[in-house]
């Protein structure tokens, strides 16, 4: 595999940084817009568009809060560390392809290799969780061998 611990934690990083940047962005923009939204002959109106910019905001801000704890949990992971058994920034092959234990992200396509990034409390995580090279597991009725874990 080329791509390396690093090179999938950077990304991981990069994902989560252009998230928040999205989120702040869209905080900032319906805050404006609230603060233009003023009172008229029309009432009702500009207090729903206020609303409305009100609710966007609070919305952008949980994801922007969750975006945050993401990158909380991208600082603990070493990319130095040699793991055993697969944990928190493990990078783990296996039968049925790569996984990353860091943040649920989908699969990605980086150097050539293509890689599950993976959190521990998703499921197909939750069952790779202490596993070492030679364990199976199972999941969606597929056995996946583990054939390498870093």
């Amino acid at each position: 595999m080329k791509a390396s611990k690093n090179d999938l934690l950077e990304y991981c990083k990069g994902y989560v940084s252009n998230r928040m940047s999205r989120f702040a962005a869209a905080i900032s923009a319906a805050q404006s817009d609230a603060n233009k939204e003023t009172k008229s002959s029309a009432g009702d109106k500009h207090e729903t568009g206020r609303a409305m910019a009100q609710l966007e905001t609070e919305n952008n801000s949980k994801h922007l809060a969750e975006a945050k704890k993401l990158n909380a949990v991208l600082s603990q992971i070493d990319p130095e560390k040699k793991n055993s058994s697969i944990e928190l920034g493990a990078l783990v092959k296996t039968n049925l392809g790569n996984y990353f234990m860091a943040i649920s992200a989908g699969k990605t396509h980086l150097l050539g290799d293509e890689v599950y990034l993976i959190s521990p409390a998703s499921p197909i995580g939750q069952h790779f969780l202490g596993k070492k090279k030679g364990d199976t597991i199972s999941f969606n009725r597929q056995t996946i061998a583990i054939q390498e874990v870093q």
